[in-house]
């Protein structure tokens, strides 16, 4: 697993949290939006990796 592609995915997390926190102190909606949104492409990442582990794992 690419730890570079796993600390990619981290960093789009937090960015998407920070941006969720931003759009419930402004009331934002749009930044909330896109601050889950992130945060789902984060989760999408990491869920990418751990197939390519899995199957890294599986062949070896």
């Amino acid at each position: 697993m690419s730890l570079e592609e796993r600390a990619k995915a981290t960093a789009k997390n937090v960015e998407g949290k920070a941006q969720e926190a931003l759009g419930n102190v402004t009331g934002d909606p749009e930044d909330k939006i896109e601050g889950k949104t992130k945060q789902g492409e984060s989760q999408v990442r990491h869920a990418t990796e751990d197939m390519k582990d899995n199957v890294k794992e599986k062949l070896d």
